[in-house]
């Protein structure tokens, strides 16, 4: 189970460009080390970015459980994370506060 504190690290690393693949259009793969797993045996991620500011979270899985997504998912995930790098601050506020969305926190001092 991948907790907020794993996806924050994730997103800290992927700024500091240790992204796994890049996607195209958006789009990007970030392998997560699960309890006990490590990363290769671990959750793959993949998350709408514009490499600065905003990181959302699309879709996880579980090596095990996927070898890797398909080509029309891989069409329905760009279009997706266009769509919500298209969002504007406004937009973003309003999905958070209708729950649309769920913004992750973390404190790396605890």
């Amino acid at each position: 189970m991948l907790n907020d504190q794993a996806l924050a690290e994730a997103v800290l690393e992927m700024s500091k460009g240790l992204i796994d693949a890049d996607l195209g259009k958006g789009l990007v793969k970030k392998r997560i080390a699960l309890p006990g797993r490590g990363k290769s045996g671990g959750a793959r991620t993949l998350l709408a970015t514009n490499k600065k500011d905003r990181w959302i979270f699309l879709f996880g899985f579980q090596k095990n459980e996927k070898g890797n997504i398909t080509a029309e998912e891989l069409y329905a995930l760009q279009s997706l994370a266009l769509d919500f790098l298209d969002l504007s601050e406004k937009q973003m506020d309003s999905a958070l506060n209708t729950g649309e969305l769920i913004e992750v926190f973390y404190d790396n001092q605890t």
